[in-house]
């Protein structure tokens, strides 16, 4: 497809199955998705024995779905710095450490979020 034109674009529906693709690539092959999809299942469900507000909920479930997305983004990122960059170079190194501590950085203030929500629905 030509960048900007309507030609050979694909039907929503074949853009979905892209991503339904991709998602299931990134679960084939990435053990940090594993991960972040396990520990969000953990909050999930320790938010349903502690007894989540629907608001509650809302916020858990956005945070859940950044650290997911942001994963998915760092690993699309990777692997274009690997296809274009397959041996070592400090610049597709840095790039690759960078697009990694910004999932890191979302993760860090995702966990204060879930401190303070636990709090909250043990506390108050």
């Amino acid at each position: 497809m030509i960048p900007g034109s309507d030609r050979d674009h694909p039907t929503f529906r074949h853009s979905f199955g892209f991503a339904i693709q991709g998602f299931r690539t990134a679960l084939r092959t990435e053990r940090n998705i594993h991960v972040m999809l396990g520990i969000g299942a953990v909050a999930c469900v320790l938010a349903a024995v502690v007894g989540f507000d629907v608001a509650s909920w809302a916020i858990l479930l956005l945070c859940c779905g950044a650290v997911i997305s942001a994963e998915l983004l760092n690993t699309s990122i990777e692997t274009v710095v690997d296809l274009v960059s397959p041996e070592y170079h400090p610049l597709a190194g840095r790039a690759k450490d960078i697009s990694a501590a910004a999932v890191w950085v979302l993760c860090v203030f995702v966990g204060v979020v879930g401190v303070l929500l636990f709090a909250h629905a043990l506390l108050g």
